[in-house]
């Protein structure tokens, strides 16, 4: 899942406090793995957010098989997720694929 889109974030386990955590702006964070079907979908998606609300929100993937820390830390155990992080502090999940207005509305509904 490889996206051309520079505004996209791919913090690992220890970047992830820095890339994440410490943000300024909300953190939409995308759980994917190479392998998930699902995760492809909703991946193109997820980097359309990343240009659409750029300075609002940052957007970031991070790869589950290659980074198991974070996810497992999280509680993530299913994939996709997105978990919409502010201040650092975890406010919203969403588990499976969603469509674009789902998305949109996912993360809308968690902006300031």
């Amino acid at each position: 899942m490889n996206d051309l889109n520079d505004a996209i974030g791919h913090p690992t386990d220890a970047t992830f406090e820095a890339e994440v955590l410490s943000s300024p702006v909300p953190v939409l964070v995308d759980y994917w793995a190479e392998w998930c079907g699902p995760c492809r979908m909703v991946g193109p998606l997820v980097d359309e957010l990343g240009e659409a609300y750029a300075g609002r929100l940052k957007v970031v993937k991070i790869n589950t098989d290659e980074n198991p820390h974070v996810p497992s830390r999280y509680h993530v155990r299913s994939i996709p997720t997105l978990m919409l992080f502010r201040d650092g502090v975890p406010v919203a999940t969403q588990v499976g694929a969603l469509n674009r207005s789902q998305l949109a509305a996912f993360v809308e509904s968690h902006l300031r």
